[in-house]
């Protein structure tokens, strides 16, 4: 199956047609059925993720998704460009960031620690990769499938 490429405007609106995209490009490429509401609940976290770093720092700046069904796996890479344009999107990172991830010195810390979405996404998918690229940050999660292509 080739690669489904989407972009989107940084709106928490715009997150619930990337997990339906998502869930569907998941379906076409053999995910089982019962592993779709991980596929959902886990590229929904992600792109919010990415809506809310994109809207603090590069509102003017889509937020990219990747999504391949090759090998017998299903990938999805969601990408935010909000690292390139501020370094205290660092807390987005485990361990990133002046104070390990966990706000601003001596600012308030976040509502939810950024930790939490990835170990989120850690428990929904079945391989996740978390990387730096020129793009920004990069949450790249996988699922097993039955085809190997489609």
């Amino acid at each position: 199956m080739a690669t489904v490429e989407m972009s989107f405007t940084p709106l928490p609106a715009h997150v619930r047609t990337a997990r339906l995209v998502a869930t569907a490009v998941a379906r076409r490429s053999g995910v089982d059925e019962a592993l779709l509401d991980e596929v959902r609940l886990a590229v929904g976290e992600a792109c919010s993720r990415a809506v809310e770093a994109h809207q603090e720092h590069c509102p003017a700046e889509p937020v990219r998704v990747a999504l391949t069904g090759t090998d017998g796996r299903f990938e999805v890479v969601v990408t935010d460009t909000a690292v390139q344009h501020n370094g205290a999107a660092d807390a987005a990172v485990p361990g990133g960031g002046a104070n390990g991830g966990g706000g601003e010195p001596g600012g308030e810390p976040p509502a939810v620690p950024a930790e939490l979405g990835l170990a989120v996404i850690e428990g929904l998918a079945d391989d996740v990769e978390i990387a730096r690229t020129k793009a920004g940050l990069s949450i790249r999660m996988s699922w097993p499938s039955a085809n190997a292509a489609s």
